[in-house]
């Protein structure tokens, strides 16, 4: 998982480097998933959202899932993207609303009741819904933002449903 997570973020940091005229943001995100939040602009109505960081330190730690009647008790390792629709609200230029699409990696370990309290290392992969509302300070490039939505996890455990909740900061470049 973390060469994966290495190889994107290589991937994309060389496409900073012949983007310089088009629009990115890098910023941190605090919630679930916690993390460095990397999105890309498109034609001011579309947005590519990568999210590199943790999963599960905050909202689902410590949280049962079905099945096996086991738990998660750590944060992992997650991977997000989404896809997004943009647009002004009330047409401002300084607030923005989003919503879209998208999936989620992440690697966690987790205990099931069979291994009587030893854990198995998960890796999991589902689907995730995103909407939030950004405000661009004025005469700055930074940006903050709220956001929230779900995970509803597809493998090992499906339907496994959990919240995702945060709020961050963007450098627009």
């Amino acid at each position: 998982m973390k060469k994966l997570a290495l190889t994107f973020a290589f991937i994309l940091s060389f496409g900073f480097a012949h983007a310089q005229y088009d629009n990115w943001a890098v910023g941190f995100k605090l919630g679930e998933p916690t993390g460095i939040n990397i999105r890309k602009y498109f034609n001011n109505i579309h947005a590519l959202d990568v999210t590199i960081g943790t999963y599960g330190g905050i909202l689902s730690n410590d949280r049962k899932y079905r099945g096996d009647e086991g738990i998660y008790k750590n944060a992992g390792v997650s991977l997000q993207v989404h896809y997004l629709w943009h647009t002004p609200l009330f047409n401002s230029e300084a607030v923005h609303v989003y919503y879209g699409l998208g999936g989620q990696v992440n690697s966690r370990r987790s205990y099931p009741k069979r291994l009587n309290g030893n854990y198995e290392k998960d890796i999991s992969l589902g689907g995730s819904v995103l909407g939030g509302i950004e405000y661009y300070i004025p005469d700055n490039r930074i940006s903050v933002f709220l956001e929230g939505g779900t995970y509803l996890e597809l493998l090992p455990r499906p339907f496994y449903l959990s919240p995702n909740i945060s709020g961050g900061i963007r450098f627009n470049l």
